[in-house]
């Protein structure tokens, strides 16, 4: 991962620096969860739920795509694949190196973009999803960081599970 992702100082003083710095925290905690498991681990479904490590790793790269593009385009089109059922799976031929390095790359992105944005404060249009409401939603890029915060801290639990699951391991006892 980014240096920035193993030690979580992005060098921006204000607000932006600090919701950078809180996800690269989650980042990094997640990372942790992903140390030393094989491509098969990976893919293996540990629990009654069908996340697997690689998926939620997988997941979480197409996340900070996708709302990357919507907080800097802003133009309330829907990103390419961001409905693909597939981002929360390892399909055949992919592995956890190739995962982590996309994953890399998104947080990479990610914080350039938001270090480029003038004011935090700035509102984009959502692209319309089946769950959408019927009226147009505007989300603020702030909103749209804590969003990333939450979703990757949200699935880094989840992933501390199946590893525990896996091999007995824990992000706690590995820090």
């Amino acid at each position: 991962m980014t240096t920035s992702s193993q030690n979580p100082a992005p060098s921006l003083p204000d607000e932006h620096g600090e919701l950078l710095h809180a996800l690269a925290e989650q980042r990094a905690l997640l990372l942790i969860t992903m140390r030393d498991i094989t491509d098969a681990q990976a893919a293996e479904h540990t629990t009654v739920s069908a996340l697997t490590l690689g998926g939620i790793l997988k997941h979480l790269t197409r996340g900070e795509q996708v709302w990357t593009q919507i907080m800097v385009k802003g133009d309330g089109e829907l990103p390419e694949g961001m409905l693909d059922l597939d981002q929360y799976r390892m399909v055949e031929g992919e592995t956890l190196a190739g995962l982590l390095e996309q994953y890399t790359t998104a947080a990479q992105t990610t914080e350039e973009s938001v270090a480029a944005l003038p004011d935090l404060g700035q509102s984009v249009p959502l692209p319309k999803t089946p769950w959408s409401p019927p009226e147009p939603v505007h989300w603020s890029a702030r909103r749209i960081l804590l969003h990333l915060i939450r979703e990757t801290a949200q699935h880094a639990g989840h992933a501390d599970i199946i590893r525990e699951a896996l091999d007995g391991a824990s992000t706690t006892a590995q820090r």
